[in-house]
């Protein structure tokens, strides 16, 4: 997968007349979309609400290629683009010019090639993407109820019954994506996003790596940094255990469990797994036993994911659907 970062248009790649034809058939333009209200902004850009409006090229030359393959590879093509007719998409626009002056070019690249490899229901889906002189489109799944980071800050916290079905939905999604030799490396409420139905789904794969080795590049967001990063120490898929436990603590407290004034005072209880459970709001012991398994400073020492979605309080609390129905 490649996505050209220099100004120049599509149609340079093309190597022959039957060949271009080919991927014309393949590709979207932005003229294939209708565009809605906008949904968010980042640094790079903004995303937003789309529809595709056009049956795809694409669909009618495999119809008309039905009776030269067998129905099983024709619903396996159909299942690798978007082919729906006025299917409902989030389009993430992001502008050359600032990936490039951030350096960040190769981290897209990545981002695009894990994320468009995985299915599971509580990841967001990364249908395909396309590309103009100036801008990269990268085509999503629309999740309906948005930010999860806006719910919580609405709430202050969540129930247990709450916040256990989203760490066990989460728990789900890092086990698949673990299994398929993926570190995610930035779990926190901001890349979370929740669909029609309440599911929640991880949306931002910028920090993620495939790999089947220790990783040292310190990446993320500090207050979910386990202490082997803050300490520039060699990690792995441990650490998606560590941001897993933040995240429960601030589901159930509202803050994440290191949180200081000063950047070098977080630093610090981090290192020295400095963790304080809050008075107020009330939690129960199992909550918080399960919490304290899973941010150790050993990372070998952390619950694994299977065992987190074994432990009494998930069991307990947790609705086996994947949907928090209060």
């Amino acid at each position: 997968m490649g996505i050209p970062m220099e100004n120049q248009p599509q149609q340079q790649h093309k190597t022959s007349s039957s060949e271009s034809s080919e991927e014309d058939k393949k590709r979207w333009t932005l003229n294939d979309f209708d565009i809605g209200k906008p949904l968010g902004r980042g640094k790079f850009g903004h995303v937003y609400l789309a529809r595709e409006k056009r049956v795809s090229a694409l669909r009618l030359y495999m119809v008309s290629m039905l009776r030269m393959i067998d129905k099983a590879t024709y619903f396996q093509l159909l299942r690798t683009y978007v082919l729906r007719s006025n299917h409902i998409v989030a389009l993430k626009v992001l502008f050359k010019t600032q990936l490039k002056q951030s350096q960040v070019e190769h981290q897209l690249r990545r981002e695009v090639e894990i994320q468009s490899h995985l299915r599971h229901p509580n990841i967001l889906r990364l249908y395909g993407y396309f590309y103009d002189q100036k801008r990269v489109y990268l085509i999503l799944e629309y999740a309906a109820k948005g930010e999860l980071y806006k719910e919580l800050q609405n709430c202050k916290y969540f129930s247990e019954r709450c916040a256990a079905t989203y760490v066990a939905s989460l728990a789900r999604a890092l086990i698949y994506c673990h299994g398929k030799h993926v570190i995610h490396r930035d779990i926190k409420p901001e890349n979370l996003l929740v669909g029609a139905q309440g599911e929640l789904k991880i949306a931002d794969f910028g920090w993620s790596v495939h790999t089947f080795n220790r990783r040292q590049t310190m990446c993320g967001t500090l207050d979910y940094l386990p202490p082997e990063m803050v300490g520039s120490v060699e990690h792995d898929a441990s650490v998606d255990i560590w941001s897993l436990g933040v995240l429960c603590f601030e589901f159930l407290y509202g803050m994440p469990p290191f949180e200081a004034k000063e950047h070098s005072d977080t630093y610090r209880r981090i290192i020295q797994v400095d963790l304080k459970f809050p008075a107020k709001p009330v939690v129960s012991s199992a909550a918080k036993d399960l919490i304290s398994q899973m941010l150790v400073k050993d990372s070998s020492q952390r619950l694994p994911l299977k065992k987190v979605l074994e432990h009494p309080w998930i069991v307990q609390n947790a609705d086996p659907s994947g949907v928090y129905k209060g």
